[in-house]
């Protein structure tokens, strides 16, 4: 029997030959950062495909969290998920922020809207959701309280590259910012990365001067900024990703519907709701195990391990139950009890370009024979 590994998330790689040709050009120009040719021709690249008006790129999808919340100069008490990865909550932190955790939706697993207005007090200054797994956040209630309160919105949308709204639109044009990451496990790459999107010049250009330590020009430091620039070798990698990303959509759109044609009958796992090819990038495969499940939650996931697949608890403990957050009165499992038990069941099977009919089959196959 195959027993080779699969894993959760696999990067989709262009040819190295052709990444060879965007180095050579690298290596002749001398230019490695600081806004070469490759990062500003991602730039306007990543514009058109996504259809937003401004993107600033960064290194890393943590750091453009870091500044996104600079550049609204944000305070005091920040409302958001404790359902994400850590980098959403360490972000607000590292800013002297409190974060404020409100429970999720049961079916999307987004912040449920009906919380956030119960959490605001004369302290909050903005809203920090997350798309996840890429299915859209209820963005018109979110807007709505939003501008009710005066706060401000950024969205952690490091899940929904390419994601699109109701109305045909990018995702990534909701709220004030929206922040994208291009780590390796993500739908769309450049080996570390990510960006902001925003949608004014003049936003743009105060997140430029962030992400350069200020700087304005040779002599003048406007703001106390970081270094967060995208270099140009990862840039190179970004433009070539555009290239196949339609599809690597394709292709994950097609693993996901086999495990839902394969699984939708098996007794005690519950599917995720199932948003459209307009809506999702079908960047995780989440699925609910039930109580009715012959084995738990862990015992699934280490049932894969045995032959070797790599599932992953995703996100398995929630951020408020870890120590830097769970002395936080918001953080107690009484307000939280949908995303505690959701973090219980929750397991992401394995998603990515690599995977053939035996690599599912054999997936699959561990699940119907508990």
């Amino acid at each position: 029997m195959n027993n080779k590994p699969i894993y959760v998330t696999q990067p989709s790689l262009p040819l190295l030959a052709e990444f060879n040709t965007y180095l050579e050009k690298i290596w002749s120009s001398k230019i490695l950062t600081n806004g070469g040719e490759m990062h500003q021709a991602l730039e306007r690249e990543l514009c058109d495909y996504l259809g937003v008006e401004y993107v600033s790129l960064f290194n890393n999808g943590t750091i453009a969290l870091l500044t996104a919340i600079q550049a609204l100069g944000i305070k005091g008490d920040v409302i958001t998920t404790p359902y994400s990865f850590v980098a959403t909550a360490h972000s607000l932190l590292w800013n002297g922020i409190k974060p404020i955790f409100v429970d999720i939706d049961p079916i999307s697993m987004n912040m449920d809207p009906n919380k956030i207005e119960e959490a605001i007090t004369p302290a909050t200054t903005a809203i920090m959701p997350v798309h996840c797994y890429g299915n859209a956040c209820d963005i018109v209630a979110i807007g709505d309280i939003a501008r009710k309160h005066s706060l401000k919105v950024i969205y952690d949308a490091a899940h929904a590259f390419a994601v699109k709204d109701h109305d045909g639109r990018s995702l990534l044009n909701h709220g004030d910012l929206s922040v994208l990451s291009f780590h390796a496990t993500k739908v769309f790459n450049t080996f570390e990365g990510g960006a902001i999107v925003c949608r004014t010049k003049e936003m743009k250009a105060r997140i430029d001067q962030l992400k350069n330590f200020g700087f304005v020009d040779e002599v003048t430091v406007a703001a106390p900024g970081i270094n967060g620039k995208m270099s140009e070798v990862n840039a190179a990698f970004g433009l070539l990703q555009l290239k196949t990303i339609d599809s690597v959509l394709s292709k994950r759109k097609n693993v996901a519907c086999y495990y839902r044609a394969e699984l939708s009958d098996v007794k005690g796992i519950k599917l995720t709701e199932q948003a459209s090819f307009e809506r999702s990038n079908n960047s995780y495969f989440p699925l609910l195990i039930m109580s009715d499940f012959p084995v738990s939650r862990d015992e699934l996931y280490q049932r894969f391990k045995e032959v070797n697949i790599f599932s992953r608890r995703y996100f398995y403990p929630l951020i408020s139950d870890f120590p830097m957050y769970n002395h936080l009165e918001s953080s107690s499992k009484q307000n939280l009890p949908v995303a505690g038990e959701i973090a219980k069941q929750i397991i992401c099977l394995p998603i990515h370009t690599e995977l053939d009919l035996e690599d599912l089959e054999r997936i699959v196959t561990v699940i119907r024979t508990c």
